[in-house]
């Protein structure tokens, strides 16, 4: 058993040394070599001037409010919408018996496999059709309906008993108040993974925002640190903070809801 912690310890540590290095560098003076301490333990290590001015940087060398608010807007409305068209959908597979089900569950669980990178192009085509380009929507829209999250939910609406539904429509409620009076108070946990995971997932969005917007009005977080890249000299200190202020919401939204996340996994039957 020791060895086993032991091994675990070293492989958490080799997964935190980045975040680390990150949050250490952020503090650093711009003028410290970060970037060649890298090949030893002073990367780790807070040392010389350190103090918060590179955040302050941030804030003065670009708008980072409005790419902040662009982040928590297009981010939060997709959870949000997702958390329900998503609930709708598996809840409809899951209880209600219908023709062409089965088939329904298997093409949803093969697009889980298929990468985002794959679609981009088409869909780029189409919203550029339809004149969505350099919008909120845009970020939005194409991402509410989501492969894996309708899974998730099914998986934990097959394990209610389905006693409860009979019960409830004996009582005279139709398939839309099961869902809301019954299915949805007891899968909070769920309901809570798949938040966490949209939010993460969506949050890290790189590709398709820098493929559909310009200049800063809709831009997330994401894509405006590669502006800080594109300065002459290079102010690693800055970057570094930006990457932090990015990293920090997602870590503070998994460490509120990692009890309803596991319980989640668990009581859906998904094991690695």
């Amino acid at each position: 058993m020791g060895i086993k912690y032991i091994v675990l310890i070293v492989v958490a540590l080799f997964f935190l040394f980045p975040t680390v290095f990150m949050f250490v560098s952020s503090i650093k003076n711009n003028e410290m070599q970060i970037i060649s301490d890298m090949g030893n333990l002073r990367a780790f290590i807070p040392y010389g001037e350190i103090g918060l001015k590179n955040y302050f940087d941030v804030f003065q060398r670009l708008p980072f409010g409005r790419f902040m608010f662009n982040s928590v807007f297009v981010v939060g409305s997709t959870v949000l919408i997702g958390l329900v068209i998503n609930s709708m959908l598996a809840y409809a597979l899951a209880r209600l018996r219908f023709k062409g089900r089965n088939f329904i569950v298997l093409l949803i669980i093969s697009l889980i496999i298929i990468p985002t990178e794959a679609i981009v192009i088409p869909l780029l085509l189409i919203v550029n059709l339809f004149g969505w380009l350099d919008s909120y929507h845009v970020q939005i829209i194409p991402f509410m309906a989501d492969p894996f999250s309708i899974f998730l939910f099914y998986q934990f609406f097959r394990n209610i008993p389905k006693n409860l539904d009979e019960a409830a429509m004996i009582d005279g409620a139709g398939p839309f108040r099961i869902y809301w009076n019954i299915i949805i108070p007891l899968s909070r946990p769920v309901f809570a993974t798949v938040a966490i995971l949209q939010f993460i997932f969506r949050w890290n969005e790189f590709l398709w925002p820098l493929m559909v917007t310009r200049g800063y009005e809709y831009r997330p977080l994401t894509v405006a640190i590669q502006q800080l890249f594109s300065l002459d000299p290079k102010m690693w200190g800055d970057i570094f903070a930006f990457a932090s202020m990015i990293t920090i919401p997602s870590m503070i939204i998994f460490l509120l809801f990692q009890k309803w996340f596991i319980h989640s996994v668990a009581s859906s039957g998904i094991k690695g």
